[in-house]
């Protein structure tokens, strides 16, 4: 029996984020620059976003560039950035044909002017898409997210629009970049780090996490598949006993 064949389509995590680490590693491993191995991370992505089209989940979030990142050698950036400029041109069409929505979470100000044109047209045809809503976490960092919806919800208290008694953990989530978007039940991992590296830590609260030592371009939908069946056989209790859920 397949992979595909054991997941059960009725038990999916509708919501499920990957960081997607390696690629770096891998291109190192292959005696190749760095930007080779985010160019083979791409076709990685498209096959696990088809993968999850197949099945039916219907949201994605992807750890695709990190406040963090900035950081990286210049080199490397400038290459990421063109590369995510080309990719975006590329993938569009694929992304229609598979009836995938383009979102993207971040600081998205901070990336080159080409780069926020591109993503913006994408995002705007691919709108009407509803098979699967996949979101670019870019020149993104939860810490960055909850300052920023913290300092939005103090603007608001102090303009007099909102009430402190008001807030609570359902409007301090309608104020982060992910207010329309279920949390995720499942986080999947690349590359054998155990870390969640500042990505949706109020999202994750509690999702289940599952970490793979496979680089993020050896990654496919057979390994997507097989997180979901892993996923599928915990107990998630929300902090209930068993017997409660039973």
């Amino acid at each position: 029996m397949s992979l595909r064949d054991q997941v059960d389509i009725n038990k999916l995590p509708k919501h499920i984020a990957i960081i997607m680490d390696g690629n770096g590693r891998w291109a190192k491993e292959k005696g190749k620059l760095r930007v080779f191995g985010h160019q083979q991370g791409v076709l990685a992505l498209r096959d696990v976003v088809e993968g999850a089209v197949e099945i039916g989940v219907p949201y994605l979030t992807v750890y695709a560039f990190s406040t963090e990142n900035w950081n990286r050698p210049k080199v490397e950036i400038i290459a990421l950035m063109e590369l995510l400029v080309a990719t975006i041109n590329k993938e569009t069409k694929i992304l229609i044909e598979n009836g995938v929505r383009l979102n993207a979470i971040g600081d998205l100000k901070q990336l080159p002017s080409k780069c926020i044109k591109q993503l913006e047209e994408a995002i705007k045809k691919t709108a009407n898409n509803t098979r699967c809503t996949l979101t670019l976490a870019l020149s993104y960092s939860s810490r960055w997210e909850i300052t920023e919806a913290a300092k939005k919800i103090a603007a608001d208290v102090k303009a007099g629009q909102l009430n402190m008694e008001d807030i609570d953990e359902k409007l301090f989530s309608s104020y982060l970049t992910t207010a329309d978007i279920p949390d995720p039940e499942l986080m999947i991992r690349t590359s054998g780090e155990y870390r969640i590296s500042n990505y949706l830590l109020w999202q994750l609260a509690y999702a289940e996490l599952y970490f793979t030592s496979k680089l993020w371009p050896n990654f496919r939908r057979e390994d997507l598949f097989a997180a979901i069946i892993d996923y599928q056989k915990r107990e998630r209790r929300f902090g209930m006993t068993s017997e409660q859920l039973n």
